[in-house]
């Protein structure tokens, strides 16, 4: 295949992605309900880079369909023009609705009082009424249903759930006060203040998950301040049962605010999402309202996104040099990408945050060194893509192999003729690497990631095939810079111990050993090479191809069901 087949193919292969991705976004736009696992189980040869980008796109969706909260309403209807109009004071039902007090993607907040009672209220109803989905619908009454259930002094009580000319509306204690985000107002808080605050919501979060319901949307936005200052949850419009076998977010809509969301939501990983994700926000809010500012902050909500799952936070001491240093490693244990590092419950932080402000050790600080290492070797989100290079690796490892055997028999049969060993390293492999990316094509579309890899790859072969010209430069005798193949094949694993797990840190050492033992044992140093080499790209090759196969079987499994 040339250079311009092998344009061509990528580019009929974006365009199927595109094609596919724009027609799932489509029907969430229209309120329908994707499967998209199913989507990912139809085009196998594409699920690692739809999976990559759907989060994206959802969260590009979500944003624009912000801007669609009022629906086009036919004039004829006459309740429908007087909810798009909305001169307020107006009464509706019981309500006598005064002010608008809080919008947000789903609902809209009134602050209004109830005849019957002679008492004021706050009412949410949703936006877009008759036109809204289904699904909206769902959302909309799990969030009364769920908050209706709680009944905690940390979360804003529900008095009474209904329907209003087919209008679900649910109404709530009117708290008189600022949220978080208006107290901050980009000035960070006082720290103690900070986290008795913080430590206070995650009681009431904590209570939340007790009763099997997470919140997944925790903001600043809706921690509402009472006069007496204690904070208060609201907006369990996110909300999920744990457990519960109806999932309201089938639509395809990414759960949460991008900026406050954890890495599963931001990833539309669902089946991570748990009383860890909230605790992860919580760790959001504190960021906030000790800085001033969200953890991430980008132009695009795309952007965001995408820093939400790649990227770590700058350290809160970063934006405010005379942070308490626990403070700090509170946050960043919350803020930890890898589910099973941050807290286990929001009332382990509660805990850590009311030891902090007795002055008393916190927890974050022990276990230290255990977490770093383990993150250390943690595979990233990025790491499927290595399922696609299993079974090649497996057969590298044998090419290797061969090559390093034979240059030391060469060696060994006192052969210095350059050109040979140059037929070998440079002919030989580069006709093998070209072979093998011919497989890798066959087997589906490339990755972006693959793509960088690749480079990667491809520069060290340059370098190794640098050496022999080298050598004759410097006038050194054939094979005498064999120890830098070691070196050069190192830096390839450290790179891609960044890239995909950390796993292939161990590689790049022993690699780096291997390459001491060469310059030492100088007979023996291709053959230590092959040995070490071989080893390194056969193990995690027959891990990833296992991988594969297990995850086929399953999928296969599942379609007979």
């Amino acid at each position: 295949m040339n250079q311009t087949d092998t344009h061509d193919h990528d580019t009929d292969t974006d365009r199927e992605i595109a094609s596919i991705l724009a027609h799932l976004a489509d029907g969430v736009c229209r309120g329908e309900i994707v499967d998209f696992d199913s989507v990912c189980q139809q085009y196998p040869q594409h699920a690692a880079e739809l999976r990559r980008l759907w989060g994206a796109v959802l969260v590009t969706d979500t944003a624009g369909a912000a801007k669609e909260e009022r629906p086009q309403i036919r004039a004829a209807d006459d309740s429908s023009a007087q909810w798009r109009r909305l001169d307020l004071p107006v009464r509706v039902g019981d309500y006598v609705l005064i002010e608008e007090i809080g919008r947000g993607g789903m609902g809209v907040v009134f602050r209004a009082r109830q005849m019957s009672l002679d008492r004021e209220v706050a009412v949410k109803m949703i936006l877009r009424g008759r036109l809204a989905s289904e699904a909206d619908l769902q959302r909309f009454m799990a969030e009364a249903s769920a908050t209706a259930r709680l009944e905690h002094p940390g979360i804003v009580p529900v008095y009474e759930v209904g329907d209003i000319d087919g209008r679900p509306f649910f109404t709530m204690k009117y708290i008189e006060g600022k949220t978080l985000s208006q107290l901050v107002d980009k000035r960070p808080m006082n720290q103690r203040e900070a986290a008795r605050i913080v430590a206070s919501v995650a009681r009431s979060i904590d209570f939340a998950h007790q009763r099997g319901i997470l919140h997944r949307d925790i903001k600043p936005s809706n921690i509402l301040l009472a006069p007496d200052g204690s904070p208060l949850i609201t907006d369990f419009g996110l909300a999920k049962r744990a457990g519960s076998e109806t999932e309201l977010t089938r639509s395809g809509l990414l759960v949460g605010t991008p900026a406050y969301m954890s890495p599963e939501q931001a990833g539309n990983r669902r089946d991570l999402v748990s009383a860890t994700s909230d605790v992860y926000s919580l760790g959001c809010v504190l960021y906030f309202a000790l800085t001033g500012r969200a953890p991430f902050v980008a132009e695009t909500p795309m952007e965001l996104v995408m820093m939400v799952i790649e990227q770590d936070p700058n350290p809160p001491r970063m934006l405010r040099p005379n942070l308490d240093r626990d403070l700090e490693m509170i946050v960043v244990r919350c803020l930890q990408k890898p589910v099973d590092l941050r807290y286990e419950s929001a009332a382990a932080l509660a805990d850590d945050l009311e030891r902090y402000l007795a002055d008393e050790p916190i927890s974050a600080r022990s276990g230290r060194f255990g977490q770093v290492i383990a993150r250390v070797f943690r595979e990233t989100h990025h790491a499927t893509v290595l399922e696609n290079w299993g079974l090649l690796w497996m057969w590298h490892s044998l090419v290797l192999f061969v090559a390093c055997l034979l240059t030391w028999q060469l060696d060994y049969h006192g052969v210095t003729r350059r050109s040979v060993y140059e037929s070998v390293w440079i002919v030989g492999l580069g006709a093998w690497a070209a072979v093998f990316w011919k497989l890798r094509q066959r087997m589906g579309p490339v990755t972006f990631v693959e793509r960088q890899i690749a480079h990667v790859w491809g520069a060290a072969m340059m370098a190794i095939g640098l050496l022999f010209p080298l050598e004759w430069w410097l006038e050194m005798p054939v094979l005498s810079l064999s120890p830098m193949l070691g070196v050069i094949t190192a830096m390839v694993f450290l790179i891609k111990a960044g890239m995909l797990t950390g796993a292939f840190y161990v590689q790049s050492v022993a690699l780096l050993v291997a390459a001491v033992l060469m310059a030492l044992y100088p007979p023996w140093a291709h053959l230590i090479f092959g040995v070490v080499a071989a080893t390194c790209f056969f193990v995690p090759g027959y891990q990833y191809a296992r991988r594969r196969r297990l995850n086929r079987s399953s999928t296969h499994a599942q379609r007979n069901q």
